[in-house]
């Protein structure tokens, strides 16, 4: 988080827009939950207008990994990943200022036994999950289960970056009396963590460059997938259980769902826990297409002489 003796800078001229949309999404949350999803879908489609590059990324991707669909199913499938986007913002929101209680209301938990059994013990746990559009609030949610610190990739815009980092970590005092968030390259810090028996949230499905990666298909095409998991589990002896948040579309708030600890995972064979990984985010992306992260290069990093694909 920035230090707070830098932080007059952001009452420069140049951070109002930012300030003005934080200030925005404070006053959204107070309405009905049905305004505050339109407004996030709304907020989505306009985006969406300025979003030349991303939406070509999108479509690309979809291309990719659902051939099934023609143009128009992908432009269909696209508007409404951006919508879902917009509800993500929204989602922010909502996690950053709603109380527990209203929260717990909104999410429905199927699996929790599995979340329960594997936090039985003295070994640490990687709650894995991937980027999908309501990601800030399956962090909040993991809260409910102790002690679970989200590892985060720190955002560019300083103010962004400070900003939301704070959010976070307030909102923990409220549901949690030890606030802790990891950025990604403090691995140390992760893996005494890891060792000393409790849990962080972990998702590694983003292409981040040419450290510590192998290629493993996604929808068939292989993509970069990080072997940070595999190496931490390794290493600290944690235990990786998988777990993913969708927003439910027939009825207002979430699925939060808990599947069992991956066996054998973190056994020595890297190809074998990132083919693993893949494959359970596939299955997931078949459970809501709309809000998994396709402007994301996930296929950024390709085979030695197979050509870009962006």
């Amino acid at each position: 988080m920035t230090d707070p003796s830098t932080k007059s800078q952001f009452l420069a001229p140049r951070y109002w827009p930012v300030w003005l949309g934080f200030g925005l999404l404070r006053v959204a949350v107070l309405l009905p939950w049905g305004w505050h999803m339109a407004i996030g879908r709304a907020l989505g489609r306009f985006g969406m207008r300025f979003a030349g590059s991303r939406v070509r990324i999108a479509d690309t991707n979809l291309r990719l990994c659902l051939p099934e669909l023609d143009a128009a199913g992908r432009a269909g499938l696209i508007r409404r990943h951006f919508e879902s986007m917009g509800m993500g913002i929204m989602d922010m929101g909502a996690c950053w200022w709603f109380s527990a209680r209203k929260v717990r209301r909104l999410v429905r938990i199927h699996g929790a036994e599995h979340a329960e059994a594997a936090l039985a013990g003295d070994r640490g746990v990687i709650f894995l999950t991937a980027h999908f559009t309501s990601l800030e609030m399956s962090a909040r949610t993991l809260l409910w289960y102790g002690d679970v610190a989200p590892v985060y990739r720190p955002m560019r815009n300083p103010l962004v970056e400070s900003f939301v980092t704070g959010r976070r970590l307030w909102r923990m005092r409220k549901d949690y009396d030890e606030p802790r968030v990891i950025r990604r390259e403090e691995v140390r810090t992760i893996l005494r963590r890891l060792r000393s028996g409790k849990s962080i949230w972990f998702a590694p499905d983003q292409n981040f460059g040419h450290k510590n990666f192998l290629f493993s298909p996604f929808f068939g095409i292989p993509a970069a997938t990080n072997t940070a998991t595999s190496r931490l589990a390794a290493m600290s002896g944690a235990r990786v259980l998988p777990f993913v948040l969708l927003r439910r579309v027939d009825a207002p708030g979430y699925d939060l769902y808990f599947e069992p600890l991956l066996e054998g995972f973190a056994a020595g064979d890297y190809q074998r826990d990132t083919d693993r990984m893949n494959a359970i985010i596939e299955r997931w992306i078949g459970l809501a297409p709309e809000q998994y992260l396709w402007t994301h290069r996930r296929f950024k990093d390709r085979p030695a002489g197979s050509p870009p694909l962006y």
